[in-house]
């Protein structure tokens, strides 16, 4: 990037909604910079579609064109091997729709003309106020209206910063709120009341506050292969359907020919039920809800094979290498933290093939780094591109003997 402005400072400048090759006109504020104005622009820079882009923070790459913002997806992962240094394969990665995200996280404040809801705008804590989304699935940007008479009351207390967790399920739109203030008593009975006759308006499935039940007309669903599982308050879902599809999709593929499996941080069975297809199913998470809705779906999903579930902490309990025994594969999707004590129990087991989910590039490497020492070679590396035009990606990888 080339950079016109007051005198930079030696050094690397970070100018956000800059390309590449460009010249520009900054603001600089110490190592970052605010874009002013775009002198040359890169070949690569396209119109963005969102009219909130370079307000909002929720997007920070609408103006890149595809191709090389697909690329500095995939080179994100790659340097972060290189820096275990670890080399693979990269097979075609998978790349999420405009219109597609079924979970959001809309923050809420109480504003001149009434309710604000939307995202925080970049590097503040101000809020930006939207009508439109288009990562959102439409059912969602929908609902906007809807959401904004739903947040009112959680409002109610001056310290109050609500965030909505929305979640587009099979059956309805679920909401968790959290951000509520509690030291003064939590939410009243009557704004509770006012909540749930919005989200019975509004035809809602269901509204917890931090997991706790203010309404429900009937359970969130959603599918899992052949389950339909009910989604537990506040529980983790893949945020895209179709990169969930995917994922699932490639453990199956290198799962082929197990005769057990192990699938470990495994939620309330995205990954679980779709393995049960092939082989018996070890199915491990820290989230005792999850499980629990996992254990009461197995009975939606007739003709799979055995499915054994158990709630445990597999950071302070990772499943043991005697545990292990009889797997021959195992797939696992930990949060960002990555798996380090689970995978040093993998590693020292007869465990022929391990598929690793990714959120998190860096620990993943760091993880891939022990398996490898331990005599596993990574096969392969499918980037995945959920959070459309973020800095962030996601990744599976298949290792094996």
């Amino acid at each position: 990037m080339g950079a016109q402005g007051d005198g930079l400072a030696p050094g690397p400048l970070f100018a956000p909604l800059t390309l590449t090759g460009e010249l520009v006109r900054v603001r600089r504020e110490g190592p970052r910079a605010d874009l002013v104005e775009v002198l040359r622009a890169s070949p690569d820079r396209i119109e963005p579609i969102c009219p909130h882009f370079g307000s909002c923070g929720g997007c920070a790459v609408q103006h890149w064109s595809h191709e090389p913002y697909l690329y500095w997806k995939t080179d994100q992962i790659r340097q972060a091997l290189s820096r275990e240094r670890l080399e693979t394969d990269f097979a075609p990665g998978f790349a999420a729709s405009p219109g597609s995200r079924r979970r959001l996280a809309l923050h809420v404040r109480r504003g001149k003309g009434g309710v604000a809801l939307g995202f925080k705008a970049r590097r503040s804590w101000d809020l930006i106020n939207i009508d439109v989304c288009p990562v959102a699935d439409p059912r969602l940007v929908a609902a906007f209206p809807a959401l904004r008479a739903l947040a009112s009351p959680f409002l109610e207390h001056p310290k109050s910063a609500p965030t909505l967790h929305v979640t587009l399920t099979e059956t309805g739109i679920d909401v968790d709120v959290t951000g509520v203030e509690r030291r003064s008593g939590g939410l009243s009975a009557d704004a509770r009341m006012r909540a749930a006759r919005a989200a019975q308006s509004a035809d809602f499935a269901r509204v917890t506050l931090a997991g706790e039940m203010v309404f429900q007309s009937r359970q969130p669903m959603v599918r899992f292969g052949r389950a339909m599982v009910g989604l537990p308050a506040g529980s983790f879902l893949q945020a895209v359907a179709a990169a969930e599809d995917e994922m699932a999709h490639l453990a199956l593929e290198a799962s082929a020919g197990a005769h057990r499996i192990a699938d470990l941080y495994c939620g309330a069975g995205a990954f679980t039920f779709r393995l049960a297809e092939i082989a018996p199913v070890l199915a491990v998470d820290f989230s005792a809800p999850a499980i629990a809705a996992l254990k009461s779906a197995i009975a939606t999903a007739p003709g799979l094979k055995a499915v054994t579930a158990e709630a445990r902490d597999l950071v302070r309990r990772p499943v043991l290498t005697s545990e292990l025994k009889k797997v021959d594969v195992v797939v696992f999707d930990p949060p960002r933290a990555g798996a380090l004590e689970q995978v040093g129990e993998i590693g020292r087991s007869n465990v022929a093939k391990v598929v690793a989910i990714s959120c998190n590039p860096a620990t993943f490497a760091r993880d891939a780094k022990v398996l490898s020492v331990a005599g596993f070679r990574l096969d392969r590396v499918h980037p995945i591109d959920q959070f459309l035009w973020s800095p962030h990606v996601e990744l599976v990888g298949v290792f094996s003997r």
